[in-house]
C-alpha cells in the first residue's frame, strides 16, 4: 500500500493517540455540537461508485488546532447487502479510522471525535478526498459484499446542523428494534472487540437487554456483524448457563471475557457494578458512578461541561473507568441502555439514580419510574453532595427513605 497513498495504512496504527501539541485539526469531538457519521445501503443505482464529495471547507482551508463540524455520509449498494448491516459497516468507520496512519476516530454516531495530526498532514494527507480514499480501499477490501460506494464530508456547519436530526432518526428506529426482546429468548449473545485497540483487555458483550457501550451495536446488529464477516471483530457467544440471574452472570460470558482479556479477568456481571462488573472501553456515551454519600448512583454523559456533582468531569472519569478494567462503582455505557428493563438491575436499577444532567433526565423522562422523576436531582439541584444529600432528604427519594428493596 505504500505509494498508493500519502501515509501508510494498517492495524499498527490502531491505538494512536494524537495529543493537542501534535494535532493540526479536529472535527467533532467536545468542543463542535454538530457532528455525525451514517451509513446507509442504497440500490445500485442511486450510488456513484467512488465519488467523492465535500460540502463545506476542505482540510488546507482550516486554521491548524481548531475544531469543525463534520457529517460523514457513506452511502453503499451490493446484491448482498442487507438493512440490517447498514450499522455494523458504520461501525467499521472506528476500526478503518484507526487504520490510517496519524488519523484518530472515536464513538459514534452523533458523537463522534476525528484528529489529524502534523505529521501526516505534512506528508500529504491535507484533503478529505485522500482520507474518502482510503477509507474506500479499506471497505471494499476488507468487505467483499459492497459493489459500489461513495463518501460525502460536510463541514459546513449550517449543512451539519441541517442533516443532524434526519440522521437522529435512523438512529432511533435502529434503536426501537432492539427494544422488547429479552436474554431469556435467546440462546446466544455476541462480543465486540472493535476497541480492543485503545482498550487491551476489553471485550464488549452484547444481548438483547444490553447494547454495546458505544451504543451502536445492539443484539440485532451483533447478529447482522456476524454473519456479515464470521471471523470479524464481532463474534457469537453460546450463553451457556445462567449462574446469577440477578447480576446475569453466564458460564460463555465468563468464557469470552478470561479469553479476550487474556486472563486479566474471568468473571463479569452483565447488569451490575460491583464484584464484577463489565469492563470500559473508552467511546462509551455516558458513565454511571457511585457515589458513597448517598450510597446511590449517577449518571454523567460526554457532552456534559464543567464537573458533576461528586467534583469530577467526565473526561477525569472517563480516565479512571475506560482501559479495558473491571472498577467496581464505574460502568461506562450507552444512553440506550437507560431503557432496558434490566439496567443495573442488581442494584435496584433507575430506583437507585440520584443524579443526572437535566438534558439527559428530560430526555429519558418516559422510562423512569412512576414518582421518580422530580425525585432525581439534577445540576440544577444540586452541585455538590452535600446539596445533594439535602435535596434527597428533602424531595424524598425512595432509597435514602428504605422503599426499595434488592433483589436477592
Amino acid at each position: 500500500m505504500d505509494g498508493v497513498f500519502p501515509v501508510d495504512i494498517g492495524p499498527q496504527y490502531e491505538g494512536e493517540v494524537i495529543r493537542k501539541a501534535d494535532l493540526y485539526v479536529e472535527f467533532g469531538g467536545p468542543n463542535v455540537t454538530s457532528k455525525f457519521e451514517l451509513l446507509t445501503i442504497k440500490s445500485p443505482d442511486q450510488v456513484e461508485n467512488e465519488k467523492i464529495e465535500i460540502i463545506g471547507p476542505d482540510i488546507q482551508e482550516m486554521k491548524e488546532g481548531n475544531s469543525y463540524p463534520l457529517a460523514l455520509m457513506i452511502n453503499v449498494a451490493g446484491e448482498r447487502l442487507e438493512k440490517d448491516m447498514e450499522p455494523v459497516m458504520e461501525r467499521r468507520m472506528h476500526l478503518y479510522g484507526n487504520y490510517i496512519e496519524g488519523f484518530y476516530h472515536m464513538n459514534q454516531r452523533d458523537d463522534v471525535w476525528m484528529r489529524l495530526n502534523k505529521e501526516a498532514f505534512g506528508k500529504g494527507l491535507n484533503s478529505l478526498k485522500e482520507i474518502g480514499k482510503i477509507l474506500m480501499f479499506l471497505y471494499t477490501s476488507e468487505l467483499d459484499v459492497i459493489e459500489k460506494i461513495a463518501i460525502t464530508f460536510v463541514t459546513d456547519e449550517k449543512k451539519v446542523e441541517e442533516l443532524l436530526p434526519s440522521a437522529r432518526e435512523v438512529y432511533k428506529a435502529r434503536d426501537m428494534r432492539a427494544r422488547g426482546l429479552k436474554e431469556e429468548d435467546v440462546e446466544e449473545f455476541y462480543s465486540c472487540a472493535l476497541c480492543q485497540s485503545f482498550a487491551p483487555t476489553h471485550i464488549c458483550i452484547v444481548t438483547p437487554e444490553r447494547i454495546a457501550n458505544c451504543g451502536a451495536i445492539s443484539w440485532f446488529d451483533g447478529k447482522a456483524a456476524y454473519k456479515l464477516d464470521p471471523e470479524g471483530p464481532v463474534q457469537r457467544i453460546e450463553k451457556g448457563e445462567c449462574l446469577d440471574p440477578v447480576r446475569a452472570e453466564y458460564t460463555g460470558c465468563n468464557q469470552i471475557a478470561a479469553e479476550k482479556s487474556m486472563g486479566t479477568y474471568t468473571r463479569v456481571y452483565l447488569h451490575s457494578a460491583f464484584s464484577y462488573p463489565h469492563t470500559s472501553c473508552g467511546c462509551f456515551q455516558a458513565i454511571c458512578f457511585y457515589i458513597p454519600e448517598a450510597d446511590a448512583f449517577g449518571i454523567i454523559n460526554r457532552d456534559f461541561p464543567g464537573d458533576c456533582v461528586i467534583g469530577t468531569s467526565f473526561s477525569t472519569m472517563a480516565g479512571e473507568a475506560s482501559g479495558g478494567h473491571q472498577v467496581e462503582g464505574y460502568l461506562g455505557l450507552a444512553l440506550e441502555y437507560l431503557r432496558s428493563p434490566k439496567f443495573l438491575q442488581a442494584e435496584g436499577g433507575w430506583k437507585r439514580i440520584v443524579w443526572m444532567p437535566g438534558v439527559i433526565k428530560e430526555m429519558y423522562r418516559e422510562v423512569c419510574p412512576e414518582g421518580l422523576f422530580d425525585k432525581i436531582a439534577t445540576e440544577d439541584d444540586a452541585k455538590n453532595t452535600d446539596e445533594l444529600v439535602e435535596f434527597l432528604n428533602r424531595v424524598g427519594h425512595p432509597w435514602t427513605r428504605g422503599e426499595v428493596d434488592l433483589p436477592v
